[in-house]
Order: C-alpha cells, then structure tokens, then sequence
C-alpha cells in the first residue's frame, strides 16, 4: 500500500508505517499544484495530512482511498469531494486533547498575571512592580465551557485543580452527562458566558457552528471577563470580539484565528493582534512532543486497520442516514451464488443496494445478509427468489424505521 505523507509527521509514525508493509513518501512541504502533481505521479492509495490543503483538484488528481488528518479536525480537506469519489477521510480525535488543554490553561494565567506584558517590559529594561502587581486570580472564579468535546472535558479537572467551578454549555451534553462530569448545566452559551469569568471555546468547525460565538455573547460576558478560543478561528465572530475588546475590557487569549497563513511561517498582518488586551499563539495547541506522538501512533492504526481489514476507523464521511427504506434479510446457507441470486433480482427490480452485511455463523455452514434498500422489492420477486434457490431458508422484508 503507497503512503504519501504531505505534512510534517514524526519520524516514529513514518517507521510505524514502514513495519507493517506501506511503500511511504514522505514530502511534508507539498502544498497546491505541488500536492496535485505528486498525487498523479506517485498515485498513492493513501494521504496523510496535517494542516495542508485537499482541495478536490487534489482528490481527482490519482487514485486515493483515504486521506487521513493527522489532527482533531478536518475543515482543511474538502470532504464533500472525497464522499462523491468514494474516498474514505479519517481523523485522530482526542489524541491532542490534554495538549490543547494545557495551551488554554497557559493562556488563562497569562492574561490573569499579564505574563507576556511582563517579560516584554523586562525585556526593555524597565521594573514595574506596581503595575503588574494587579491580578484578580483563578481561585473560586468559574470557567465557563462552550463544547464539552474531549478538549472541553480535558479542561475540567484542571479548573478544579486552580480552586474553579465550572458550567457548560454543549448541544450534546445533557443533564446526566453534565452530572458525571461535575459540572453545571447551561442551557446556552450566552448563560455560561453570564456566569463565568473565564469563557473556553472547544467547539468543531461545522456549519452550524460557524460564527456562533457572536456579540450577544460577548455582550453578554461580565466587564473584565477572559475570554479563550483554542478551536477554530471560523467559529468565533472575530469583528464582535474585537469590538468587546475595545468596549468592554473583554481580555482575550487565541490560539487560532479567522484568516490564518497557509504555511507554517510567513507574514501575519491581523489588526486584532494589535489590540493589548489579546494574547495570541501561532495554532500551536497540538504541538507537544507527546500529543503528535499520539497521534502518529493512531494514523499508524488508521492506515494499519485500512490495509488489513478494508475498515477506517474514526471516518467522518459515511452518511449518518441513507435513503434506504427496507431492509431485506436473507437467512441462507453459506454456499457460492446465494447472494448474487438474491442481488441480481434486486437489480432486475431496478431498486438500488445502500447497505449490505453477511454475517456467517459457527461452522460456515448458514448466514445471515442484511441488504438495505431504496425501496421494496415486488412480492413476485420475493416468492420467485422462496421458490428457486433451495439454499434460501428465510427471507424477510422489514421497513426501515425513522
């Protein structure tokens, strides 16, 4: 199996790789035409992928069959494209988890003692103690959580460390699910950013969640509040923040940002880095020595599992429903032919297959196929199917439930 890694990846994950079979390529700075051409030429069965671009020009470019990001997310790789080509996309979630935890936390002391305004004054040579002597604290302050994905719940157990309460906010979480997390269940996240005085963005990238952190947020949080996004620049209204950093004190640490660079340098001219009241990092969250250990060792597994087995696991792209509206199933004797009979009378009924499995029972002698279909197969073909394969134990037509 080719393996072309696009994107900085650990040298134990390439020699993982290596160990179980795969013929890799290892081009980390390939980006655009540059990725298009090394698909077409080295046509890889399998792309593996940090912050670098899939563009569909990429996916059409050779013949891929997964692309794996080596990361949390996957807004960068044009998914949509992959699903109509067929090309399975798969993630490492949770593997970066205590990493981004831990830059969040970072940041929430650094606002609170202005650690950055610090060093930069000594740096200059100046010593201003009074200044810089004015800090409010952590201790018996509340975090506010809006996502409480496996970052969002990382960043528990460290606000209890620092003396914090903490509420929550999450469409997922419910109030059981709340309770054996420890924390406070809000029913929005403009009541968590009422609440807290610390306000922690652990959102995914999605449609519905694009921009929804906006000014009635941010209007909503206390004068003076922390406010941290280590998920996604997109999901954050930046014109509203920078607003409430300008009028309201709002304090602000950001790992990420709207309009990033491309490339791991290059020039960074954001206005709202310009605002005192923003500590900004380079999207770095998931870069600790250990998280992206963890998670070559998981693209490892992905590729791994691939290869052996035809499964992915952790893909994002297959589809939650189908239109499938019966499901045929087929108990049959586990002999040659049964199940092309039974799928060639579904295709001269002209009803198309959305999902199928055998599953074989103890001794290989008898099977049972699920076939999920578009639509009901005529009885007549049913009967006709009963009536000439002696290898047919039982069939049944179940309408699929919604």
């Amino acid at each position: 199996m080719k393996v072309l890694i696009a994107d900085k990846f650990e040298q134990s994950g390439r020699d993982g790789l290596a160990s179980i079979g795969c013929d890799v390529t290892f081009q980390p700075d390939l980006k655009d035409e540059a990725l298009v051409e090394a698909i077409r030429t080295l046509k890889p069965d399998v792309l593996v992928v940090r912050s670098t671009k899939v563009t569909e020009a990429a996916l059409a470019a050779g013949s891929l069959k997964l692309v794996v990001r080596a990361g949390a997310g996957y807004n960068t790789i044009d998914v949509a494209a992959a699903s109509r080509r067929g090309i399975y996309v798969s993630n490492c979630p949770g593997k970066n988890s205590i990493a981004v935890a831990e830059l969040a936390f970072a940041l929430i002391l650094a606002l609170d003692r202005r650690i950055a305004d610090n060093v930069i004054a000594l740096r200059r040579g100046e010593w201003n103690k009074k200044e810089f002597s004015k800090a409010r604290g952590l201790y018996g302050r509340t975090l506010g959580l809006i996502g409480t994905g496996k970052i969002g719940q990382e960043m528990i157990p460290r606000a209890r460390a620092f003396g914090m309460s903490v509420v929550a906010w999450s469409r997922s979480l419910t109030p059981e699910r709340a309770s054996s997390l420890g924390v406070e269940r809000l029913d929005t996240p403009q009541a968590v950013a009422r609440i807290a005085d610390v306000v922690s963005v652990h959102l995914a990238l999605k449609p519905e969640t694009r921009s929804l952190v906006g000014a009635d947020i941010f209007n909503s949080m206390k004068e003076g509040a922390i406010f941290i996004n280590t998920s996604r620049g997109e999901v954050v209204d930046q014109a509203a923040l920078q607003q409430a950093l300008k009028t309201r004190n709002i304090r602000a640490g950001l790992d990420v940002f709207a309009a990033e660079p491309t490339s791991a340098t290059g020039e960074f001219t954001d206005e709202i880095v310009k605002e005192p009241n923003l500590y900004g990092t380079h999207h770095i969250g998931a870069s600790t020595d250990q998280a992206q250990e963890a998670i070559a060792a998981e693209t490892v597994r992905i590729i791994q599992s691939f290869k052996e087995t035809g499964r992915v696991p952790n893909v994002v792209n297959l589809a939650e429903r189908t239109p499938a509206t019966h499901t045929l199933v087929v108990r049959h004797q586990d002999r040659p032919g049964v199940l092309a009979q039974v799928l060639d009378a579904i295709r001269n009924a002209n009803i198309n297959v959305q999902e199928m499995e055998n599953i074989i029972f103890e001794g290989s002698e008898a099977a049972v196929a699920r076939i999920n279909l578009e639509a009901a197969p005529p009885q007549e073909t049913l009967e006709r199917l009963r009536a000439e394969n002696p290898d047919i134990i039982e069939l049944d037509l179940l309408e699929v439930k919604t």
